[in-house]
Order: C-alpha cells, then structure tokens, then sequence
C-alpha cells in the first residue's frame, strides 16, 4: 500500500468517526469547538472526494465562516456566499480581519486577536505552530513602521543563532524598501556598522546576543521586546538564564520596553509575565491561550516490530488498523522508498514532502545515508541539486557525504551547518527540489519548512525525554497553512525503539500548566540546589562547582549545572546591586535579609564586584585582572598567521585563569581536547575556507589516532584515514567545534579577555584583538568590514576574493562601497545575501552607471558641535575641477575643488558646517587621494 492509498484508508476511517458523538456531543460546547470540528471533516472530505462540487460548496462556506482566507484559497477560491446577509457579514469579516500593513493577506481570528494586543504594556499568548506566532509580531512591526511612522526600535528574540538569519531575511523581505524610506537597519550582532550611526533598529538576536548588546551599548533604547519561543523560560535549559537576565536589565530601566512573550500550546502563557510582578499574571487581559489550528493533521502508527499499520483518532481514541506491513524484516526506509517511488510518478505540482525526525545526530546521517543507498534512489539531474552539491564539496569537502546526498533530492538538516548551506538547503526544500529531509531536534527551533509528512522515530532529544511541550511542538512541524491544509505525522515503532502504546500515551498526555525554571521544582531547580548556591556565596565565594556525591560522581547533568550556576551568578549580581528581581524573590526562602547583608559585606571587600556577564564569575575575573595586569596579552600574529604553539599556550593560561577544569570540564577543561581546538581555531582566525579546515582536522586525526569516537553509542576506536565513514564523523566533529566551542565558549572567554584588557589599559580598542578573529573568522580588515555590514563569513571571504569585479571603497579611504553587479554574481547564496543586504544597507550598493563613469563624492561628516556622522555630497559644492595629463601612461588625473560656503548643515544640531578641500582621481574614475577641512560658522557670521 503506497502513501496515497495509505491516506485514502486513514482518511475514510477518520469520516467514519467524525459524525459521532466524539465529533458532535450532544452537551452545549463552544461554537469555537463546532467551527473547528467542521473545518476537519471539510478537509477530510476535500481530501477524498476534491472533484465533487457540494464538498467544494461545503468546504468554502466553512472556511469563509471561519475567516480561514488561506484555506479558502487552496480549497475553493471562487467561493461566493449563497444569501445578501452572508455577504454582507463576509465582507465585514474580511475588512475586519485585513492585514493593515499588507491588505492582501487576512489573520485569522486568534491571530488577530492577539494582534489587538501587542501594544499593550505586556502581553502573553501560546497557540499551534501553525498559528505563525512570529508572523504576527512581523505584521505588527511593520504596521508601526510603514503607517503609524513609529521612530522606535524593536527586538526580536529567537532561541538559536540558526534561526536569526531566516527571521532577519523574513523581517528585510516583509519591509523592502520601506527600511531606507523610514531609516530603519534590522540588526543582528552588536558589532554591526549600522549601530555605529544615527538609526531606528530592528534587532534580531539570540539572548546572548541581546544581553552583550546591552552590556556593550547600555545607552541603546528598546521599545518592544519579542520573546519567541518563551518556553525556553521553562524546564531545565542551560541557556534559560540569559532570558531571564535581559528581562529583568530592561526592567530596571527608566523607559521599559513592551514585552511580549509568544510560545507553543501551552495552557497559561500569562506564568511568563510573572517575571513583570505577580499581579499581572492574575489578570485574564495580559494572555491568550489558543488552541486553534488551521489545519489538521491524521496521525498513524507504523509499527514495523508488529507489522502494521494504524491510524489513531485522537478524539475517539481509538486505533484502526488500516494495513498490513508484509515484508518480512522491513524498516522505515523500506517504506521511504515506496513512498518516494510513487512520488516521482506524480506531477510535479502533486508531489508531497517528507521530514524524517531522528534524536541525534549520527543517527540521522546514518539513516540518510542509508536511505539514498537503495537502488531505487537515483540522482534527479536538477541543477539546483547539482550546484549545491558542487558547492558543498567546494565548500567542506568533496567526501562528504551531503554532497552527494543532495544530487538526489536528499538532505539533513543539523544545527551546526554552515549558514550558507542550511538556507540553500532550507530554500530547496521549500521549493520542492529536496522531497525528503532528515533532521533532529533543530527542527524544534522554529525552523519553518513545508512538510506533507512528518516521521517520527524516537519521543528522546538525544538521550532526554521529550516535554509535552516538545512533543506537541515537533508534531506541529507538519501541516502548515502557509502550504497545504493538512499533514500526516507517522509514529515509528522498529526493533528496541518507542512502541505504538507509548507514542499513544504522550498524545494522551495533556500539556501541563508551566513553571518558570528558576521556580524550586524537584524536576528541574531543586530546592538541594538553590540551598547549594546559597551556602556557597554565604561563605563569600563565587566558585559554583559541580554538585557530586562523597565519591565524586556527579549528582547533576551538564544542563542542570550550567543553568544552577548562572542563577547563582544572577543571584549574586542582585544582591550587591540590592535589584528585587524573580529571581532574587525565589532564593527569599532561602535567604534572611540579615544573610544578604552579609554576602555584600564579604563581596564588597574584594577587588572585582559581580557584574552582568553571567558567563563568567567573580573569582574567573579577579585571576583575570591580576594576569593581565600582569602583562598577558593575546600573542602577535604576524601577517595574520597563528603559530599553534602560541595559540595552545596561551589557551593552557585561560585553562587557568578561568578554571575550565571546573566549569568546562566535558570540553575546553580537558588538555587533549583543547590540542584539537587548537588546530581548528589557528584556521578560522586565520580566515581560511572550511575545506582548508577539514584538510588540517584530518590530518590532525591522522597523526593522533587513539580514542576516535564515530558516535556516543560506541566505543572509542582507532582512527583509520582511509574509512569515508571516519573522515565523516570528523567533517561532523569540525563543524560542532566551530559552532559550539569556537563560535561561542572561546568567543565569550576572549571577549571577556578583549574587555578586561580595554579596561586595564584604559583604551577603547586595539590592535590583535583575537576575539573580533573570533566573531569574524578572519583578520582580514575587508572581510570583517563585509560582516558588520551583515554579510556571513563565506560570502564576504567570496567577495574579498573577488574585490577586483565587486569592490569599489574597501573602507580603508572612506566608506565601503559594492558594485550592484554582485547581484548577478552567478553564486547563489552570494545572490540572495546581497539582495537583502541591499534592501537593510541601500548606501552600500552604487550604481553602474555611476561607478562606471565617476569616482563618488559622497563623504561622511562628523559634526564638530553635535559629533554626530552624517553624509554629504560633495559634487553639489564643486567649483573648479582640473586635468594634467600624466607621463606614466595611465592617462590625465582629475582634481576636483569644492566648498560648501553656508549651504550645509548637520541635520541633527543645524549647525552650518563649512565643508572645504579636494579630491583627486588617477587614473581617471580610481580614487587617489584627498584633502578635506570642515569647520563650524556661527549664524552670526553668515
């Protein structure tokens, strides 16, 4: 039986349910719950029998009740109400439920309802993934923006630094054009080069991010705050934290911003805006939980073990075995296969996509890499597929195995994929190009792809048992309105894995009310723990260890320690700074007034007070000061080349300082990891490409054998250079390195380095700082430039390395300027960076026609009265310009002269601003060099 057939049979068994008392109880329910019930059978129906003419009748008049615009257009577009009063109400209901910044688009109902509320001072709503929770805070944004003329600036918090170039390119593409019109920049890092000017800010950050942001440029204002994803502020989250954390700094603060927390189908969303005060989460105005879903989606266990395969109604509970799995020892990529077979046969148009869930990693790529091994898995001769796969051998390295996967319309989908490559792979899926992905659990981050079928085969992030809230929200993952009316989520039972009985009892299983993580909870912050943290800083130290029992076994997961210590840092930093925030308010059990005063006298008393950057604590900095003051500093790089010897040293002396065997210790704190880190590191400073970087892991590998682990299941291994499976696992190994360990334990180290160092030795910047070689991968000035423009790594080390054809103004003599023929570069992710790039920094791009014909005399002025930069114009002031003719063959130069007289003025002080000087052009259309002089004339003196 086939996938088609396989619905047809679900389908049918689910009509013969849907008229029942299950469907249709004879108590008074909701008309919500009878609107919504008529909308499932309406699908069902459209499903099975699309052709007949009453369905579409049916179909349309329930989804037009309903405001479901988005279905009405797949389902029946030309429906048209059958009586003047339904018309009439249709046509209230559309205007009521228009988008007001994009008239062509329509809420549905809880959308708008919590539309209605995102400018109120706080506000919490939960709902389906199919909801478009973040969509919503879009639509809002740009409603203030383009028809209200706000002047402010917004934040928008996503849970993973994979997800803020996808939000960052869906907020540039929702306003276009209207970014430049209202001078605003949609920024993602706090080093980028729009910060450094006078503009509105759209932020996209990760809270990390946010928190370094607010640290760095405590003076930046922020009008609303985003929270996606709030859940995070539950359970046990090691990164949970820092939620908290820039909560509560803005809620210090003289203007607080809007806050508005979004998260999955949870039941009390308002528990969130406890961390505003206690009082609001009472109130019924600051929440709304909707569990309201668009779409439907017909779940089936497929069980392999006993060979069959049901479908399971959720509202009569009830399992209805719908086919028999005959094949003797099949598994789900038998099955796979079948389905991909009568895929291909279908149209283009008809062809259906598919989302394999796996709990880790190397099961993923194993099960994908066995899937595009069978016979019937060929390569689909796209170019798209084959210039990708081109790319990605280019790119990482021509045996991995991607590259090859990907000529077949294959893909996995894992966090650490380099960005370039994740977004084509995201984009080829939605387009329909890649039919079949493999993913784990980065599909939980909100990662928004278009899958008709969803496979689970584990309820277990690695080796953690799944939440309610995670369950719920992966199944949510298929079936999204934005593409199709309905998904089938599939339950994979094989040998040793999850039965059909415990797929069913977590669907069974209601989402719980949440509890905020820093709440004391036997599950997730035990009151062992808070009392742990206490007794410590009463002793008037800041060293939070491990908990282990009397023979030294740990009592506690990384996760749970990393999040138990940076309470504790938080805990402290309010005490000393007296803050009466939720979480100083959950230690008050635990903690007399009598005991906080004595905490602060003993911290008081030392060198290095507890600050912001929960990433480090008092006794980390205090070593820190002393060895800088001490004289330690980064090592010389000469020419941009890290010796590793210099770089292994000086990681041993941060190994040090910073007690990395103590708080570090499954990484950076042990000595033959960090010989490995080591290697990867010297490359990424020294801005190579990652092929270059693989061909040192390898190598590296080669020469140090011993202890290879190909996964956490087995055991450790020899090394062996010649298995394509081996070089695979360190491909995988690299690139986890250089997201997890460089791009964030060794950045947050060496930027608490780089800061400690500026404040020492009193300067605001300096030379070989390795962080921004860090947060860059490169020492290269234009490549780092490239960056803070909002390019990532591998587009700007393309554009460097293509300077001659795209750069025109490398930044060195003036601002950094890019020909507009970088848009049809030929290269596509270079291609689609650009164009967003040019919509969030237009004064980046110059014309053709103006490259080609004359040097830019655009110049950027810093006011001597206000000290703010803006730019002027020169050609306007020109009024002499000059020709030699030179003797070296390269044709005459070109002087022009200009002076402004009284005609300028900064448009921020209206100080008039006499802008006087030269520019000089050789040869002719190349800058030379220039003299420029401004002073500020008194009005008077005009």
């Amino acid at each position: 039986m086939d996938e088609k057939e396989l619905e047809k049979e679900a389908l049918e068994s689910m009509m013969g349910s849907s008229v029942d008392d299950k469907i249709f109880p004879q108590s008074d329910v909701g008309q919500s719950m009878r609107w919504s019930k008529f909308k499932n059978i309406v699908i069902l129906l459209n499903q099975l029998y699309g052709g007949d003419a009453l369905v579409k009748l049916y179909a349309g008049s329930v989804f037009s009740s309903t405001g479901n615009h988005q279905g009405l257009k797949q389902i029946n577009a030309n429906y048209t109400e059958l009586t003047t009063f339904e018309r009439i109400f249709a046509q209230y209901r559309n205007d009521y439920l228009t988008i007001p910044a994009d008239t062509e688009k329509h809420f549905f109902s809880s959308q708008k309802e919590a539309y209605d509320h995102l400018s109120d001072p706080c506000f919490s709503y939960s709902g389906p993934t199919s909801m478009g929770k973040s969509f919503i805070m879009r639509m809002f944004i740009k409603d203030e923006i383009v028809l209200q003329g706000a002047k402010k600036n917004y934040a928008l918090i996503v849970p993973t630094k994979a997800l803020i170039n996808e939000v960052r390119s869906s907020v540039i593409n929702d306003l276009g054009v209207n970014l430049e019109q209202h001078d605003y920049h949609v920024v993602s890092a706090a080093s980028d080069v729009a910060l450094e000017e006078r503009h509105h800010f759209i932020f996209v950050l990760t809270p990390e991010r946010l928190l370094y942001l607010l640290i760095s440029k405590p003076d930046i204002e922020i009008d609303y705050l985003f929270l996606d994803e709030a859940h995070k502020l539950s359970g046990k989250n090691s990164r949970g934290p820092f939620y908290y954390k820039v909560v509560d700094m803005l809620l210090k603060r003289t203007h607080k911003p809007h806050f508005i927390f979004a998260s999955p189908n949870i039941p009390n969303p308002q528990v969130y805006l406890r961390l505003m005060n206690d009082i609001i989460e009472n109130g019924d105005e600051n929440k709304l939980a909707s569990t309201y879903s668009p779409v439907i989606q017909v779940k089936f266990l497929m069980d392999f073990v006993g060979g069959q395969i049901d479908v399971y109604n959720e509202k009569a509970d009830k399992r209805v075995k719908i086919a028999d799995i005959k094949q003797s020892g099949a598994k789900l990529n038998d099955m796979l296969v079948l389905f991909e077979a009568k895929n291909l046969r279908m149209p283009p148009e008809d062809r259906t996509q598919t989302i394999v869930y796996y709990n880790g990693r190397a099961r993923a790529i194993a099960a994908a890499k066995e899937y595009t091994n069978y016979a019937g898995i060929k390569e689909k001769n796209d170019p798209e597929l084959n210039a990708l796969s081109k790319h990605i051998s280019q790119e990482v390295h021509g045996d991995y195995y991607l590259a090859d996967m990907i000529k077949k319309g294959v893909a996995y989908h894992i966090g650490y994929l380099p960005a370039s490559i994740r977004t084509r792979i995201e984009k080829l899926f939605q387009s329909g190009h890649i039919t079949i992905m493999f993913c784990t659990s980065t599909l939980l981050e909100g990662v928004n792809l278009p899958a008709d079928n969803l496979f689970i085969t584990d309820t277990k992030i690695f080796r953690r048992q799944m939440s309610p809230v995670d369950f719920g929200n992966l199944i949510g993952r298929v079936g999204r309105i934005s593409y199709n009316l309905y998904g089938n989520v599939y339950f994979v039972s094989e040998e040793n894995s999850v039965t059909p009985e415990t797929y069913v009892e977590m669907l069974q299983t209601p989402v719980p009310e949440q509890e905020l993580s820093i709440v004391t909870n036997p599950d997730v912050l035990k009151k062992v723990e808070k009392k742990y943290i206490v007794d410590i800083l009463k002793s008037g130290s800041s060293v939070i260890p491990q908990r282990t029992n009397e023979d030294g076994k740990e009592l506690q997961s990384e996760e749970s320690y990393v999040m138990m210590r940076k309470f504790g840092l938080i805990l402290l930093r309010d005490i000393m700074e007296d803050r009466d925030s939720l979480v100083r308010r959950e230690f008050s059990d635990l903690l007399t007034p009598a005991e906080e005063d004595g905490i602060r006298e003993k911290f008081q008393g030392v060198p290095t007070l507890p600050d912001d950057d929960i990433n480090t604590s008092v006794d980390q900095t205090k070593k820190l000061i002393i060895a800088i003051k001490d004289g330690l500093s980064y090592p010389e790089c000469p020419n941009g080349k890290f010796a590793y010897p210099d770089v292994i040293e000086f990681l041993n002396k941060l190994s040090k300082i910073f007690d990395w065997e103590i708080y570090e210790k499954s990484s950076l704190g042990k000595e033959s990891l960090r010989k490995w880190y080591a290697v990867i590191l010297c490359q990424w400073m020294e801005g190579t490409g990652l092929s270059y970087i693989m061909k040192k892991a390898i190598e590296y590998k080669r020469d140090h054998p011993d202890n290879f682990r190909v996964s956490a299941y087995q055991p450790p291994t020899t090394y062996n250079d010649r298995s394509k499976e081996h070089r695979n696992v360190v491909f995988a190994d690299t690139l986890e390195v250089i997201e997890n360990v460089i791009l964030f334990s060794i950045s947050n180290y060496f930027l608490r380095f780089s800061n400690e160092y500026k404040k020492i030795h009193q300067v605001d910047e300096f030379e070989n700082n390795w962080y921004e070689y860090v947060e860059f991968g490169t020492t290269n000035p234009l490549t780092i430039l490239l960056q803070r423009n909002g390019f990532t790594r591998e587009v700007a080390t393309y554009i460097r390395n293509h300077q001659d054809e795209y750069v025109v103004h490398d930044g060195s003599t003036g601002k950094l300027k890019l020909r507009g023929s970088l848009l049809q570069c030929g290269n596509t992710s270079v291609e689609s960076e650009a164009f967003d790039i040019k919509y969030n920094v237009p004064g980046l791009f110059v014309d053709e026609e103006q490259d080609d014909e004359q040097l830019s005399m655009v110049r950027t002025i810093q006011c001597p009265n206000c000290l703010i930069e803006f730019e002027v114009d020169l050609e306007e002031y020109i009024w002499d310009s000059s020709s030699y003719e030179k003797e070296n063959g390269m044709g005459p130069d070109a002087v022009h002269s200009f002076d402004t007289e009284h005609s300028c003025r900064c448009p921020y002080c209206n100080s008039i601003i006499r802008v006087s000087g030269w520019i000089r052009e050789y040869p002719i259309g190349a800058y030379d060099s220039e003299d420029i002089d401004f002073q500020v004339i008194e009005d008077d003196e005009e």
